[in-house]
């Protein structure tokens, strides 16, 4: 398998990597904060033509391309009234357009694989109202509708499209959340109690999710719940 993993350097993407390559494959990870080498390649994924060429370069390097996991993206606080016009395109050209700029750059390699698979990283945001969470809600709840549509416009070259829907994953984005709150700890309890399981996902779990959907032949058009229990369950109290 050759994988590229866009925010692959930290978190979630990190873990991803690191899956994928414990079950045999050739991974290139992107990032805007990682050091350049063989299995590395600097790239924003605001920039088209950085991306194009980051994408010809992995290919090159792996020999072809077969999976493609979609992870990059940046989180927002705040109700509508919080973020400027400018706040809202930026997550958007990070979180919805990137993963279309490195989607269509991969297009070509994936059609001539016989294992394709794109993978895209959602959150329950896209569909469980949370609140302080317009913005980057908005902006998954997109990635949603692209993954479906994707699946849609390609299942029938034989490239499959699913995304992962994490709850709220112990990453180091949550961590410097946490940080930034008046009382911390009193800020944890409440993230882990909001997630049935009464804890945070791991990113390890969200990257086993990211690595059957990446293998599993018979999925496309999946969205892949990994939130605690989080979209589904209601315990009485």
């Amino acid at each position: 398998m050759r994988a590229i993993v866009t925010g692959g350097a930290s978190g979630i993407g990190a873990a991803a990597v690191a899956e994928l390559r414990a079950r045999g494959a050739r991974v290139i990870v992107f990032d805007r904060d990682v050091v350049e080498g063989d299995d590395a390649i600097r790239v924003d994924v605001t920039d088209a033509a950085g991306v194009d060429a980051a994408v010809a370069e992995a290919i090159s390097r792996l020999g072809g391309l077969d999976v493609l996991v979609n992870n990059a993206g940046i989180g927002a606080a705040g109700t509508i009234a919080d973020n400027s016009d400018e706040e809202w395109h930026r997550v958007y050209d990070v979180n919805v357009v990137g993963m279309v700029r490195v989607s269509r750059a991969a297009l070509g390699a994936l059609r001539e694989s016989s294992s394709a698979a794109i993978v895209n990283t959602c959150s329950v945001a896209a569909t469980a109202g949370i609140p302080q969470r317009a913005l980057y809600s908005a902006t998954k709840g997109a990635v949603l509708a692209l993954t479906m549509a994707m699946a849609a416009d390609h299942v029938g070259e034989g490239i499959r499209v699913n995304c992962v829907c994490p709850g709220t994953a112990d990453t180091p984005w949550v961590g410097r959340l946490l940080d930034a709150a008046d009382d911390p700890d009193a800020e944890r309890v409440a993230l882990n109690a909001r997630q049935p399981m009464g804890r945070l996902v791991s990113a390890q779990e969200v990257a086993d999710a990211i690595a059957y959907l990446a293998t599993a032949t018979g999925a496309t058009g999946t969205a892949l719940f990994v939130d605690g229990g989080m979209q589904n369950l209601r315990l009485r109290k």
